[in-house]
C-alpha cells in the first residue's frame, strides 16, 4: 500500500511539473505576443500623430493659399494675366537671287588658258 501511494504521489508530481511546464511556455509566447502587439500599437499611434499633423497642415490658411497659386487661382484683389497666342501670320517669302552665269565662247576661254588672264 505504501508503494502505491508513492507511484501515485510521483505520478501526480509528473503530472503537476508536465502542466507548470505547459502554462510557463504559454506565459512566454502570451508575452512575446504582447510586446508584438504594443510595437504595433506604439508604431500605429506614431502614424497617428503624423497623420493628424499632416491634417492640421493641410487645413491650414497658408496651405490652402499655396495649393491655389500652384493650381493658377487667384486671391481677390489680384489681376491675372492670361497669355494670348499670336495672330497666325503667313510669312512673306523673301526673292531669291540668282546669280546671272555671262556666257563665254570658245576664244575668250582659250585665251584665259594660255595668258591666265581674262581678254582684253
Amino acid at each position: 500500500m505504501r508503494y502505491v501511494m508513492i507511484a501515485l504521489g510521483l505520478a501526480l508530481l509528473v503530472f503537476l511539473v508536465m502542466d507548470f511546464n505547459s502554462r510557463t511556455a504559454e506565459l512566454s509566447r502570451l508575452r512575446a505576443e504582447r510586446d508584438a502587439v504594443q510595437t504595433e500599437h506604439s508604431s500605429l499611434q506614431a502614424t497617428v500623430l503624423s497623420l493628424e499633423g499632416q491634417l492640421a497642415l493641410a487645413t491650414s490658411d497658408a496651405a490652402v493659399e499655396q495649393w491655389a497659386y500652384e493650381n493658377h487661382l487667384a486671391r481677390p484683389g489680384d489681376v491675372p494675366i492670361v497669355p494670348v497666342e499670336p495672330i497666325r501670320v503667313t510669312p512673306t517669302p523673301l526673292p531669291r537671287v540668282t546669280p546671272v552665269v555671262k556666257e563665254t565662247g570658245n576664244l575668250e576661254r582659250w585665251w584665259a588658258l594660255f595668258f591666265d588672264s581674262p581678254m582684253p
